[in-house]
């Protein structure tokens, strides 16, 4: 087969993100491997928000274990089913409840990140607002009906919501701005759908609304916009939220318990079916999850629906339909596929400029398996580092021989390990039952 050349800008950045251990926002299906059961229960969840209902999944793994490369996988998925994403990282001024502005923080952040399949790079939402005006005059034509007319017809399933009457009302607003070259009205309507006003005051004044997008409607007003996306023509929302375990860092148990009661809330309406082509994925560590003093379990309530499948347990398995997912680790298999897959992308995708062979590939897993552990297979991320420095060096002193740098890479301890590592190239097929899910 003949392997496609890899564009420049992709390549720089899967291998500068790489190098400093996040995440590639574009060309992630070069280097996708393993996981295609957790991507399988994904994928069903993804189409089960398609068909009208509701997801919501704990991703949970180690620091470094590829949960927001899963994510971003996940992700990629979603917009090519025509679902709307929204993600962003949680950190100390933005989580999902909060009384300081931290939650409405957090939702401005989400709607910066908006993106749609043809924007996937976020900053979609003036997009997906334009694609609805656009319908509604389609069908305001279809039917010799005045626009406004048709726009409210639309909206009128929102007005039954909690701030749905305004959020219909910010929408005509950017239809008037439409209609009369206002874009002024327009960059306001936009302003307030992406939670930017500070006080209704504000509001009120630009807009003539009497609420605002705050702290205490966070998830009402995602609510709001899943509906909203579906007016627009697309199948429904997902929201990624990463960094769970800042959560659990809070150091007020007030602050830790509120977060959770609205972690508990989302979940329910979830299970439920009380919410509607919407979708949750939480990225988190274990301790986050399991911690019975400050993690999700010191939460009785969240304990009891998030506690792992005991018959699994038992017979040793993983049942993939848990609310709470938890990364496996990477077998040797599929680290060594990830290493082929690294190497085409730092050559561009051209086999003859490929710097090492596959027996430099071998050589540096079993050195990390000697000198890591079991370690390496958990969380790849550092083994990816160091495996791209490799290639970086040689990229550059192309006198230096790979045999001699892995002999180099020792450590202070070197640490014995009982893995029998064999790779099979057979195993390449485990990568490709993966297209089906990628990009």
């Amino acid at each position: 087969m003949v392997s496609k050349r890899i564009r420049s800008k992709e390549r720089d950045a899967i291998i500068q993100s790489l190098k400093s251990g996040v995440t590639p926002k574009i060309g992630i299906q070069h280097i996708q491997v393993g996981r295609s059961k957790e991507l399988e229960a994904l994928y069903s969840d993804i189409e089960k928000i398609c068909d009208g209902g509701s997801a919501f999944r704990l991703i949970i793994g180690e620091y470094g274990s590829g949960k927001t490369f899963f994510l971003s996988v996940v992700r990629s998925i979603a917009l090519e089913k025509k679902l709307v994403t929204v993600n962003a990282d949680l950190s100390p001024d933005r989580r999902i409840h909060a009384s300081a502005g931290q939650a409405r923080n957090l939702y401005s952040e989400l709607m910066r990140n908006l993106s749609t399949r043809n924007k996937p790079d976020g900053n979609a939402l003036t997009s997906v607002v334009e694609k609805f005006i656009t319908e509604a005059v389609k069908e305001a034509d279809a039917k010799q009906d005045k626009v406004s007319n048709v726009i409210h017809s639309r909206l009128a399933l929102l007005s039954e919501l909690v701030g749905g009457y305004d959020f219909a009302k910010v929408i005509e607003a950017y239809w008037r701005g439409h209609e009369y070259d206002d874009e002024h009205l327009k960059a306001n309507a936009i302003r307030w759908l992406r939670a930017e006003y500070s006080t209704k005051t504000d509001a009120r004044k630009d807009l003539d609304v009497r609420t605002i997008i705050s702290d205490a409607t966070f998830y009402d007003s995602l609510k709001l916009m899943s509906l909203f996306v579906r007016q627009a023509g697309y199948e429904g929302l997902l929201v990624n939220l990463d960094e769970m375990v800042n959560l659990y860092k809070l150091n007020s148990t007030q602050a830790r318990t509120s977060n959770y009661e609205q972690i508990l809330r989302i979940l329910n309406d979830c299970l439920q079916g009380s919410a509607e082509h919407l979708g949750f994925l939480l990225g988190g560590t274990p301790e986050f999850l399991l911690d019975p003093r400050k993690g999700l379990y010191s939460y009785e309530a969240l304990q009891s629906r998030l506690a792992e499948n005991t018959f699994a347990q038992k017979a040793g398995v993983i049942d993939y339909s848990s609310p709470a997912l938890h990364l496996a680790s990477l077998t040797p298999e599929e680290l060594y596929i990830l290493l082929k897959n690294l190497r085409h992308v730092y050559a561009s995708g051209e086999v003859e400029k490929y710097l090492v062979p596959d027996d430099a590939l071998k050589s540096f897993l079993h050195h990390c398996s000697q000198t890591i552990g079991d370690a390496y297979f958990r969380t790849p991320r550092n083994t990816i580092k160091a495996f791209l420095d490799m290639l970086a060096v040689m990229d550059q002193n192309p006198n230096i021989q790979w045999s001699d740098l892995v002999k180099k890479l020792t450590v202070e301890e070197e640490k014995p390990s009982d893995l029998d590592i064999e790779f099979h190239d057979e195993s390449d097929a485990k990568s490709e039952d993966l297209a089906n899910f990628s990009l």
